[in-house]
């Protein structure tokens, strides 16, 4: 049995001429069976069709197509999801340790979010629209901070968006002097197609259709839907509102369709909805960088530095082993590990260790250690720091509930 990941280990690597990464690669399976497709995530061609992404990759050494089943954005999201979610359960051993990390939190009212949900992290637009302390959070002095790191001095980040330095972040609205920095824990999920010839490249359709079992078709004059329309105002999207009243115009008088309502049959048929693929292999890969953390600097001496980048290590390995253990993808995509996880660590000129997987507990211990390493070495510690912002009310009485077509 390998040995397990040691602290040691992880301390070296956030040092000049460590270890280049930490590899986890996982084999996966469909939980239907290898006879299951499973639904990749669809996206929108140059014609504005909906479809898959395929691409080509080694796999055992020979070039094969292959489909991807979770790019690398959403395995960022899905950690960050994981370690919000055990920071509200008391139950998990990961609990006490995630609720030290420094977070900033947007509230409109009783509705708040932090920088794990926001999709520009400790750079989103709702946190630079907000104040902080009652003035413009573009004015604050800790948001200041936090706008002007960089890679030569990251101490900011690491004590109020640290989530930023391990998933990334850019300042991509300011006219200059945009903060960058670079995921350092990367992932993905890849499904070898069943099918390699060039058909293998082609998004399937599936079959849909609905059945009523009140009645198969329900039509009615305009003036009554109208009414309806009416009493279900504040629940239907503008967009279908919109839909079904020039429906209503052109139809001049004649009963009108209730489809767009969700009543009546859909005849059973093939259209534009993407199916599943079926795939011979499905690889999870995760690859936590040293290099690209060893770029991060943090206002200290080398020891120092060596220290925040070993707890932001640690951080990305609780979260991984916390969304490893939840694999949730989407509809129609449900996945088990085939086998256990294969963890290797580089050692440089072409040569590797094998260790054993690492587990939440295994993670959560090396965070603590990171943790009080940083305290000794640079008197640094997390306690749990909220930076709190007000969102701008205007910004929340704006939003609309029309969400664009699925692709």
């Amino acid at each position: 049995m390998p040995a397990k990941f040691s602290f040691t280990e992880l301390y070296d690597g956030c040092k000049p001429g460590g270890p280049g990464a930490l590899t986890i690669v996982t084999e996966l399976k469909p939980a239907g069976g290898e006879h299951a497709t499973v639904a990749p995530p669809k996206y929108v061609d140059g014609r504005g069709n909906a479809t898959f992404a395929f691409e080509t990759r080694y796999i055992s050494g020979q070039p094969m197509i292959v489909v991807v089943v979770d790019q690398k954005q959403s395995v960022s999201n899905r950690d960050e999801t994981a370690v919000l979610q055990a920071r509200t359960d008391e139950s998990s051993p990961a609990y006490q340790v995630l609720s030290r990390v420094p977070t900033i939190r947007v509230s409109y009212g009783e509705e708040s979010f932090t920088d794990l949900d926001l999709p520009g992290r400790g750079f989103d637009g709702h946190i630079r629209a907000g104040q902080i302390d009652g003035q413009p959070a573009t004015h604050h002095e800790r948001y200041k901070a936090l706008r002007d790191s960089s890679l030569a001095d990251a101490s900011a980040v690491f004590s109020t968006a640290p989530t930023m330095a391990v998933y990334g972040g850019w300042d991509a609205t300011r006219k200059a002097n945009q903060a960058r920095f670079r995921t350092v824990f990367t992932g993905e999920i890849i499904g070898v197609t069943a099918d390699q010839t060039e058909t293998g490249r082609e998004s399937p359709t599936r079959g849909a259709g609905r059945v009523d079992v009140v009645s198969p078709s329900v039509k009615m004059d305009g003036k009554t839907l109208e009414r309806i329309l009416e009493t279900q105002k504040a629940e239907l999207s503008e967009k279908n509102i919109a839909k079904l009243q020039d429906e209503i115009k052109k139809a001049k008088g004649k009963p009108v369709s209730l489809a767009a309502l969700g009543l009546g049959n859909i005849p059973p048929g093939v259209d534009q909805n993407l199916g599943g693929v079926a795939c011979s292999r499905i690889i999870r890969s995760r690859v936590l960088s040293f290099a690209a953390l060893r770029q991060l600097r943090f206002g200290g001496n080398a020891e120092s530095d060596a220290a925040h980048r070993a707890v932001l290590a640690a951080y990305g390995l609780v979260a991984s082993a916390l969304s490893a253990e939840e694999l949730v993808l989407r509809a129609n995509c449900d996945l088990l590990e085939a086998a256990a996880p294969k963890v290797s660590l580089d050692q440089r000129h072409g040569q590797t260790k094998d260790l054993a997987p690492i587990e939440v507990e295994d993670a959560v211990a090396l965070l603590e250690e990171a943790l009080e390493n940083l305290k000794t070495v640079a008197g640094v510690e997390w306690n749990g720091e909220v930076l709190e912002v007000v969102g701008d009310p205007s910004i929340k009485a704006s939003a609309v509930s029309d969400e664009p077509e699925e692709a």
